[in-house]
């Protein structure tokens, strides 16, 4: 029983809303990277997760549990693996924060890009199963599913360099030439495709579950950053794991991907573009600077957090550095 969750309040609210219910609930804390904290909580004969906001105050927008369970709920009709969504509870008086419950399902998650224990032959196939699973997501009308209103739609790049900018300016902590020339060179340069898609705003290997037994998605995980936008910084993000090397958050670069029986990142965007909606844009450099620009803003704030002595992670402050890696390998693709 996880001592965070009130788990006699919580059975008394879920027995009625829920009905069926055997027993008392098991809950357990899902360890990992997740900022809205993750439960099982099992029943006889019933397995769910549960998602709430975590304690505190809170960024307006951050941690928007609401909207996690709206976007799963609205996918539950299209092709798109997502868990079933269960129910949404604002009210703060039952765990103290709003909440959801989706069913449980069984499958593997990996946080190691490897695939470390998969039989070889299905490493290359599990990310061919991501490529298609994201083209699922885009090829999703979003009017047609409610989302309409999920996000602004259209000039999404501006908006986003804008928004990185100014978070750089309020967390830096060094001056960085490569920031410099990315801020002057991304507005400049945004491709005129502008196309508004679903998108999930953290797509990765370690935000998938896979089958128990299969090379194949089951469901996509973490939906806390979705929104409208544009395709291609979904399809980007989820490159950088070819962008990266291993010692900069898990990533692929410079391993023998042939012996590891794993695609080269030309192979997945090649999936992505079979599986995708006909005549969609392909990645550009833009693409994948404006990637690795998020990333050197968000790895600078880390830092920042480090330097004032209020970071979360033990690792804060090595993980800070990483910021100057990706400035400068983001501005390589600026030419």
């Amino acid at each position: 029983m996880s001592s965070e969750i009130d788990g006699d309040r919580l059975h008394a609210f879920l027995s009625p809303a829920l009905g069926g219910l055997v027993g008392r609930p098991q809950i357990e804390r899902i360890r990992g990277g997740q900022s809205n904290p993750t439960y099982y909580v099992s029943y006889e004969g019933r397995r769910l997760v549960l998602r709430k906001q975590p304690p505190g105050e809170l960024l307006p927008s951050a941690h928007a549990v609401d909207r996690e369970y709206r976007v799963i709920s609205a996918l539950a009709s299209t092709s798109v693996p997502v868990p079933r969504a269960v129910l949404y509870c604002n009210d703060r008086a039952v765990l103290g924060t709003p909440f959801y419950l989706m069913e449980r399902l069984d499958g593997r998650v990996f946080h190691d890009s490897t695939l470390p224990g998969v039989p070889a032959a299905e490493r290359r196939q599990m990310y061919l199963s991501m490529a298609d699973t994201l083209a699922a997501l885009h090829a999703v009308d979003p009017v047609a599913v409610g989302l309409g209103d999920f996000g602004r739609p259209g000039n999404y790049f501006a908006r986003q360099i804008a928004r990185w900018t100014r978070q750089w300016e309020m967390s830096r902590t060094r001056e960085d030439a490569a920031i410099d020339r990315l801020i002057a060179w991304l507005p400049a340069n945004v491709p005129g495709d502008d196309r508004s898609t679903i998108t999930h705003g953290d797509y990765r290997i370690g935000n998938l579950m896979f089958h128990a037994s299969q090379p194949r998605v089951i469901a996509i995980l973490d939906w806390e950053l979705s929104t409208l936008g544009h395709p291609l910084a979904d399809l980007a993000h989820s490159c950088m794991v070819w962008q990266t090397a291993p010692a900069e958050y898990g990533g692929l670069a410079g391993l023998p991907l042939d012996e590891l029986s794993l695609p080269r990142q030309a192979d997945y965007e090649a999936r992505y573009y079979t599986a995708a909606t006909a005549g969609t844009a392909r990645l550009a450099p833009f693409h994948l600077a404006f990637a690795l620009f998020r990333w050197s803003v968000i790895f600078e704030g880390i830092a920042a957090r480090a330097k004032a002595g209020n970071a979360a992670a033990e690792n804060a402050t090595e993980v800070g550095r990483l910021s100057s890696v990706f400035a400068q390998r983001a501005a390589a693709f600026t030419g």
